[in-house]
C-alpha cells in the first residue's frame, strides 16, 4: 500500500493535463507528460518547492485553500475533487488509524432490520467498510447463495471477488467488479487501519497481482449505481441494476439490487417461488 496517496495522486493528475487543455502555450520539446510542475505551481499560486514536497510526500497537510486552487488548475472534477479532500485527510489521520482498536461493525440498527425486510423480495445486502457481508434479504440470500457469495464466516465480497473461481465466470464485468471492491476498501475506511490491512496482507499472497496493482493504482472512487450482467447457475442470465446508500456512522453500506429488465423480474420472481409481478423491472 502507498504510503504517499495524495502526492502520487497529485503527479499523475498534473501529467494527465495538457499544456493547451490548462490554457498554457505549447512549446516544442516538451520532455515531461502533461504539466511541468513550475507550471501547474504558477496555475495554483503556490511555490514549486511546495508543490515538490506535496507530490513527494514531505508536506501533508495542504490547506482546503491549497486543495481548491490545485483542483482548478488540474481541472478536477467534482468527483475527483472529493476524492482529493479524502486523501488529504488520510495523510493527517494515519497516525490516528494505526492505532485503531475497533472491529468492523457486524451489528445491524433495528430501524436497518426493519427496512431490509420492507425490501423484500429485492436481493439487498448489508456490508461492512472491509467487504464482509453482515445481513441480507432473503431475496438475496436465494440469489447469491447458489453463487458462493455466503460462503465463509463471515462471508466477505473483496474476499469473493478476488479468490473464488466462480467469480470470474459468474461476473462478466469482473473488472469493473473487482476494481470497485478496491474502490470501497481503500474510500471507506483508512489502509492505515489494521483490519483492511490485516485483509490486504491476505490477498496480497494469496492473489497477488490482481489485487496488488489494483492496490497500487491511482484511488478512484467507487461506483454507486449501475448495472452488473450476472451468469446466475439457476436463474441464467440476469440484468441487475444496483443503488448504494452509505451509511457512515456504522460504517457501512446499504446495496439494493433492482431488476433491469422483464425476463430478469421474471427469472428473481421464479427464483424466489412468487407469482410474476412481485418484483418490477426499473430502467434508467
Amino acid at each position: 500500500m502507498s504510503d504517499n496517496e495524495l502526492g502520487t495522486f497529485l503527479r499523475t493528475r498534473r501529467e494527465a493535463v495538457t499544456p493547451a487543455e490548462a490554457g498554457l502555450p505549447t512549446g516544442p520539446r516538451r520532455r515531461t507528460p502533461g504539466l511541468r510542475r513550475s507550471e501547474l505551481a504558477t496555475l495554483a499560486d503556490i511555490s514549486v518547492e511546495y508543490l515538490t514536497r506535496l507530490e513527494q510526500g514531505r508536506d501533508r497537510n495542504p490547506s482546503p485553500q491549497v486543495l481548491a486552487a490545485l483542483g482548478e488548475a488540474l481541472r478536477l472534477s467534482a468527483a475527483d475533487h472529493i476524492l482529493m479532500g479524502r486523501l488529504a485527510k488520510e495523510s493527517v489521520s494515519r497516525v490516528l488509524c494505526q492505532s485503531a482498536t475497533t472491529p468492523p461493525a457486524r451489528t445491524v440498527r433495528g430501524t436497518l432490520r426493519a427496512l431490509l425486510d420492507r425490501l423484500e423480495p429485492a436481493p439487498a445486502v448489508l456490508i461492512n467498510w472491509i467487504g464482509d457481508i453482515v445481513t441480507y434479504t432473503e431475496g438475496y440470500e436465494r440469489y447469491a447463495r447458489p453463487l458462493g457469495l455466503l460462503d465463509g464466516d463471515p462471508p466477505n465480497l473483496v474476499r469473493y471477488v478476488f479468490t473464488d473461481e466462480r467469480a470470474r465466470s459468474v461476473f462478466p464485468g469482473w473488472e469493473r467488479l473487482a476494481d470497485d471492491q478496491i474502490a470501497h476498501l481503500r474510500g471507506e475506511a483508512s489502509l492505515h487501519d489494521p483490519h483492511v490491512a490485516a485483509l490486504a496482507d491476505e490477498l496480497t499472497v494469496t492473489v497477488g497481482a490482481p489485487f496488488t496493482d489494483r492496490l497500487a493504482a491511482v484511488p478512484t472512487l467507487p461506483t454507486r449505481s449501475g448495472t452488473d450482467l450476472v451468469e446466475h447457475p439457476e436463474a441464467g442470465r440476469l440484468r441487475l441494476s444496483y443503488e448504494t446508500l452509505t451509511l457512515p456512522d456504522e460504517g457501512q453500506r446499504l446495496v439494493v439490487h433492482i431488476p433491469a429488465d422483464e425476463a430478469t423480474a421474471t427469472a428473481l420472481d421464479r427464483l424466489n417461488g412468487r407469482r410474476p409481478g412481485a418484483l418490477r423491472a426499473v430502467s434508467g
